[in-house]
């Protein structure tokens, strides 16, 4: 599913003693993993690896691909957050020389059929990923070291006290008695208010809407409207 160029991957598992099978049985809905995009995943690999940072527990890297990329999941234990970190990376392409750069550029894990899902990116242009918030395990308030450790991790900038990545920062909220650790909200931007009418509209009809929001998948959304004098994020 696609927020502009931003994608949101829905796990539904279909058959017994999968991964994600456990986690919904154990945490019920809500968010799986953090999907990240960086210039060189093997090189931050090695650094991870090299200083014992976070056990690797799948890689693949596909260099025929029509768009090359490469792909490493963590394993989520002694990570803050609760969502199991996956850090990948596209090769640079005669049509797409800066893969950062291309809100509407290929995405590996989509396919070969970069026109199929492409032409979903631009028809969703008027969404974007802004912000996401993560919940601490109940009894950790350590909010500005969940940024630090993500930071000396998958190195990702920071802003204030926030993850700084290039098209929405990440925070963290403290941990809650009786909340599990994980996914708390998303923030997205709709370009006009009449189409932010119309999402909370449908939503509502759909019995979705919370006090300023929109359950979905075990997640509150919420949505605002775009700054149009605001460059990208």
């Amino acid at each position: 599913m696609s927020l502009g160029g931003d994608i949101i991957e829905v796990v539904a598992p279909f058959k017994g003693g999968t991964t994600a099978g456990r986690l919904l049985e154990k945490r019920g809905d809500g968010g799986y993993m953090i999907i990240m995009q960086n210039d060189d995943g093997p090189t931050r690999r090695a650094h991870i690896e090299a200083r014992g940072l976070a056990k690797v527990i799948w890689t693949g890297s596909h260099p025929d691909h029509r768009h090359p990329y490469h792909a490493t999941q963590y394993h989520p234990r002694g990570i803050k957050g609760g969502m199991m970190p996956e850090l990948d990376s596209m090769a640079p392409t005669l049509d797409f020389s800066r893969p950062m750069a291309e809100r509407f550029g290929p995405w590996g894990a989509c396919g070969p059929d970069f026109e199929s899902y492409g032409a979903g990116m631009r028809k969703s242009a008027h969404l974007r990923l802004r912000d996401v918030r993560l919940r601490l395990a109940p009894g950790d308030g350590d909010t500005t070291g969940a940024v630090a450790q993500w930071t000396e991790i998958f190195g990702v900038p920071t802003s204030g006290y926030e993850l700084a990545f290039t098209n929405a920062t990440m925070g963290f909220v403290k941990g809650e008695q009786g909340k599990p650790e994980g996914l708390d909200l998303i923030t997205v931007q709709v370009d006009g208010k009449e189409t932010l009418d119309g999402i909370l509209r449908r939503a509502s009809e759909e019995g979705l809407c919370g006090d300023g929001w929109i359950n979905l998948c075990g997640v509150r959304w919420y949505f605002e409207v775009a700054d149009q004098s605001k460059g990208k994020l």
